[in-house]
């Protein structure tokens, strides 16, 4: 298929479902096509976010349930030419134990929640860091499945199977239980030589590998819909297909972009940034770096950092807005834009500042031991604050890039720039400003669009899931969709 022609429209014009979940709000968008030109429309939008309980932070999971299943019935009504699939995306590493029915056995641990850092704490005493890193090729963190599963363990929870979220979802509509490669790299329990789970991680931990769900490709079939759901009228034939579950491979799919001269910054919550590469990339110097190599579409490598992104202003806004203060996104910027740079900027990976709550108190902490002065916490503060932010989140940027040129041979031209946070343009410009590359800025939903992508792929492409020329197709429809 060539560039100038593109995927039509495909044969069968029912419709598709992306279900997006995300840590601050879950999406359920439509795929249609009218006149064999495609249109998405958000359907349902509902707000998320982890919740203490007393045994700690967790998600709440019957919420998000319900939050998906009014959507998706809302979908039902809109479509009388029925669904055709449904594939869920989200965020990597947190889980939902089940017991032999598949029934949760507790609502999931959120992955901020500080037991992680004692488990890994305790973990690496059985297994070192270095090793772990030899295995996995990814980024040493503690929000990594691997150390929720031990803390688990600590806890005395009796074993017990898992899914993560999205696969869980899929599972709960009527598909097989798995774990999708690209969600299941960022777990720390993937040897990444033989892209299967580590017998030597799971021993050390004291997990059992017979609990652990069968590992499948981006654009596996996983079945049909079942349950109440297939009472409906619309979902009487509809597939179950795992997407690229890690919402970060999901969007990286969604980048309609050739060549090897361009990165990508995946701006949410966390800022994910890096490059597309063959396969992992490993060496002492990577290690050191602490880069991660995880899963990509059509059996591809995500060469990337986290980095921490909106959380640091959605926590600051969060903090203002006990006091009262509740300005828009586009108010602060403009109120910052004007400011001069900060004489000094945040570490902004310091492991203190992605913990939840007091956000401004935690940020002039970090000032006051680099013996900077502290800011307002008050809202009058707040543009200063956000300017800091700012400045910091670019510059850190460019130092990763950078890296990741070193390591990965890349010569960089372009950014693409994806995610909610696409859309902050006083961020796009000091990005580009510090990196001295072009900023190309992408869909804000480019999850949704990558989700939607590989459904196509996968229903009308000819190619195995786990090849590049799967990968191929996925672009086309990504470009066919933009």
């Amino acid at each position: 298929m060539s560039e100038a022609e593109g995927p039509r429209s495909p044969g069968d014009r029912r419709a598709s479902i992306a279900i997006d979940l995300g840590a601050e709000s879950c999406r359920v968008s439509l795929l249609r096509w009218q006149n064999g030109v495609p249109e998405i429309q958000l359907v349902h939008r509902f707000g998320n976010g982890p919740v203490q309980r007393t045994d700690g932070l967790q998600w709440p999971l019957e919420q998000i349930v319900g939050g998906v299943e009014q959507g998706l019935r809302t979908c039902a009504e809109l479509v009388p030419e029925g669904v055709r699939s449904i594939a869920v995306d989200g965020w990597a590493v947190d889980y939902v134990r089940l017991n032999d029915e598949g029934v949760p056995l507790a609502e999931p641990f959120c992955y901020r929640d500080e037991r992680n850092v004692r488990a890994e704490a305790e973990l690496h005493k059985r297994i070192s860091v270095e090793r772990m890193r030899e295995i996995t090729g990814i980024q040493q963190l503690s929000i990594n499945t691997l150390y929720q599963l031990y803390a688990d363990r600590q806890a005395g929870y009796a074993a017990s199977r898992w899914l993560n979220l999205p696969e869980y979802m899929l599972s709960r509509l009527g598909g097989e239980p798995v774990a999708e490669f690209t969600n299941a790299t960022h777990m720390q329990l993937i040897d990444m030589h033989t892209r299967e789970w580590s017998e030597e991680i799971f021993r050390a931990a004291g997990l059992e590998m017979e609990l652990a769900p069968r590992i499948v490709p981006p654009g596996t079939r996983l079945g049909k819909v079942r349950g109440p759901l297939q009472e409906r009228e619309a979902f009487r034939d509809t597939e179950l297909i795992a997407p690229a579950c890690h919402d970060t491979a999901s969007a990286i799919a969604g980048i309609p972009a050739l060549g090897d001269d361009w990165a990508y910054i995946s701006s949410g919550t966390w800022s994910l940034v890096g490059a597309l590469t063959d396969r992992p990339v490993d060496s002492a110097a990577v290690r050191a770096d602490n880069f991660t190599n995880l899963g990509a579409v059509g059996g591809a490598n995500c060469f990337h950092k986290n980095v921490n992104g909106m959380w640091l202003l959605k926590q600051c806004e969060s903090a203002w807005a006990e006091q009262g203060f509740h300005p828009g996104v586009a108010e602060l910027l403009r109120s910052c834009d004007r400011l001069p740079p900060p004489p000094v900027l945040l570490e902004v990976d310091d492991p203190d500042l992605l913990l939840m709550g007091e956000m401004p108190r935690r940020i002039n902490r970090q000032l006051a031991a680099r013996g900077a002065a502290p800011l307002d916490e008050s809202p009058e503060g707040a543009p200063a604050f956000v300017s800091l932010i700012l400045y910091s989140l670019a510059s850190r940027y460019a130092e990763v890039l950078s890296r990741v040129s070193q390591h990965t041979g890349k010569k960089l031209r372009r950014i693409f720039v994806v995610g909610g946070g696409s859309r902050n343009t006083l961020l796009n410009r000091l990005t580009a400003e510090s990196t001295g590359l072009e900023v190309c800025c992408g869909s804000a939903e480019s999850s949704t669009l990558g989700n939607f992508a590989v459904q196509l792929a996968t229903l009308e492409g000819a190619s195995s899931p786990a090849t590049p020329e799967f990968a191929a197709e996925v672009y086309e429809w990504a470009r066919r969709l933009s």
